[in-house]
């Protein structure tokens, strides 16, 4: 897609400060609210975040809950902000640079998305893997990955990191909490339950007591800046981009009518269209103390690298990758 001069400038600008400063004194402030302070675990995470959101020219659902800009999607050849990586590759980086691709291995084209960084070819099927398969858990996994966020564990499913804030109870690196009586910080992450029933935070609490291993439809996304009376929030695969969502912030630094509920949204209804109405219920609150690791607990390939892979189903004939055994199933859900 075109993109005006000064708009290249600006991103190529932001890219390489973003390069040259260390992760975690680098601004976390995507948009322009008030920066956090500097030196902590929750503003590498949120930097990682926002590293993302500029490479994908920034695309963000407003405070109305409208998307207000939109410039690349997952399934497109077309190159990010570098100017170099199509949009499909980064998301299938995503899965490499968070360690998940193993735990996807029966699905067609998991082995060939392990070496979409130095494939030459387009790759079809790595492709169609990163369109039918949700990314957002992935992306979650792989900013908390580099940003190296101790003792996160991560998943394909959202679901089981707010199960662990839940279970874990202070010992892990988040911890569970109601998203209408906690202020949010850079690194937290908000969260929703996906489904036509809303369960609310109570809901989802008693839930979670009653299922410790099942599997739940669920969406999380990152909190980047809070400040200047509004919440900022970078999450993958929503509307298929790594998209910022914007939230009103009261004085007292809290979530100020967080519209919930199922979407009433029809031609006939125009006021009820909202991407901001969901059954918002959950806020995991990162522990304050931690420090980041000093090394990544996966190993992340960088531009043009082949992560390992433990086997392929679709495999590519000399690609030197195994066949995974017969009767590998994958996994219920991935969302």
């Amino acid at each position: 897609m075109a993109t005006t001069g000064w708009r290249w400038a600006w991103l190529a600008a932001a890219c390489l400060a973003l390069s040259l400063v260390p992760a975690d004194r680098a601004s976390a402030n995507c948009t322009g609210a008030a920066p956090v302070p500097a030196d902590t675990l929750g503003e590498r995470i949120a930097t990682m975040a926002c590293q993302e959101s500029l490479l994908w020219y920034e695309p963000f659902i407003n405070a109305q809950g409208h998307l207000a800009s939109m410039s690349m999607t997952e399934a497109e050849a077309g190159v990010l902000a570098d100017g170099a990586t199509p949009a499909w590759k980064r998301v299938a980086e995503y899965w490499r640079g968070s360690g998940l691709l193993w735990e996807m291995n029966a699905f067609p084209g998991a082995g060939t998305c392990a070496r979409a960084g130095s494939l030459a070819y387009p790759a079809p099927d790595c492709r169609a893997f990163v369109i039918d398969q949700p990314w957002s858990a992935a992306f979650i996994s792989f900013v908390m990955v580099r940003a190296g966020v101790p003792g996160f564990q991560p998943s394909p499913r959202h679901v089981d990191y707010v199960r662990n804030a839940y279970t874990e109870s202070g010992t892990g690196p988040y911890r569970l909490v109601d998203p209408d009586n906690a202020s949010p910080t850079a690194g937290d992450m908000l969260c929703y339950v996906r489904g036509a029933s809303p369960m609310g935070h109570a809901g989802l609490r008693s839930w979670l007591a009653g299922n410790p291993t099942a599997s739940l439809p669920m969406h999380c996304e990152i909190v980047v800046a809070a400040g200047g009376g509004r919440l900022q929030l970078v999450g993958g695969n929503v509307l298929h981009s790594v998209t910022t969502r914007i939230l009103p912030l009261n004085r007292d630094g809290r979530i100020w009518g967080l519209p919930r509920g199922t979407p009433a949204c029809s031609p006939a209804n125009e006021a009820g269209c909202s991407f901001n109405r969901q059954d918002w219920a959950a806020l995991l609150k990162l522990d304050p103390s931690l420090r980041p690791v000093a090394a990544p607990a996966q190993a992340l390939p960088g531009p043009g690298q082949a992560a390992p892979v433990q086997c392929c189903v679709q495999c590519v004939v000399g690609s030197g990758v195994p066949r995974c055994p017969a009767g590998t199933s994958p996994p219920v859900d991935q969302r």
